[in-house]
């Protein structure tokens, strides 16, 4: 993940497991070891349903308390409105830095939208499919099918990574979202010349955005610049990467003579 602390979050895990696949959940804590301590774990379901017999063995194992909530209405759960009173009783009791909501049920929104407004981070984690006002809402929004995956193995003769979760470059051009949102955040941290550091790239990122490098199958923002090939980068290897939209070494036509005028960090030559 890109959002750091240096003390480390103290964070609140709560599972819809009426929308969770309990073979994520290994990947889901392994990635919140990465900012902090999953202080506690609660998962919520009705657990008298065979649908949710996977998720017994997972419970044990990670230390995570399952709440039964029984269906008040035949045919439609009430597992939100379980976890958001809990999520409210924690917040405002037990004071977390951040909540983990896994889920991809667009009804926990206004959730995610109160524990934001009180300064709580909120990531997420829920499927490809889960509605954009959910996902948009979270600090951070993680599909979950792209984790748990070696998205970027290469074989010991460095051949090129082979996996199907990872998005082509074709893809990541077609995605204007996406292109969008690099570009507007390297112009907010660029210098006159154009090139701006990739980690504040990631911040601005951040600040604009719940998206995220993994969601498309990449270990870092830097690899994904390199693929769409709309950027370029200097530095690479270092911890002074930077990144700069190729738009700006195209050639110019001049007004006048309509002929091509080159185009450097210091202007037309």
């Amino acid at each position: 993940m890109t959002i750091t602390r240096q003390d480390g979050y103290k964070i609140a895990l709560l599972i819809d497991a009426d929308n969770a696949p309990a073979t994520k959940i290994e990947a889901i804590l392994s990635e919140l070891s990465t900012i902090g301590m999953t202080h506690v774990r609660r998962a919520y379901g009705n657990w008298t349903k065979d649908g949710l017999k996977g998720w017994e063995n997972k419970l044990h194992e990670h230390a995570i308390r399952p709440i039964q909530q029984f269906d008040l209405i035949k045919g439609k759960n009430a597992t939100d409105i379980a976890m958001t009173v809990d999520a409210l009783e924690l917040l405002y009791i037990d004071k977390p830095d951040a909540f983990a909501l896994v889920s991809s049920d667009c009804d926990f929104t206004p959730l995610v939208m109160h524990l934001r407004s009180k300064g709580a981070e909120v990531f997420g984690f829920g499927n490809q499919n889960t509605p954009k006002p959910f996902s948009n809402a979270c600090s951070l929004f993680l599909y979950v099918e792209k984790l748990g995956e070696d998205a970027e193995t290469e074989s010991d003769t460095g051949s090129k990574p082979v996996s199907h979760l990872r998005a082509s470059a074709a893809e990541l051009k077609q995605n204007t979202a996406l292109i969008l949102l690099l570009r507007n955040a390297i112009k907010a941290d660029a210098g006159e010349d154009g090139w701006a550091r990739v980690s504040e790239v990631g911040h601005q990122i951040r600040n604009q955005s719940s998206d995220h490098f993994r969601n498309y199958g990449y270990s870092s923002w830097t690899k994904l610049f390199k693929v769409i090939d709309l950027f370029e980068l200097q530095n690479e290897g270092s911890n002074n990467v930077s990144v700069r939209d190729k738009r700006l070494n195209k050639p110019l036509k001049s007004a006048s003579s309509g002929k091509e005028v080159a185009v450097s960090n210091n202007g037309p030559a």
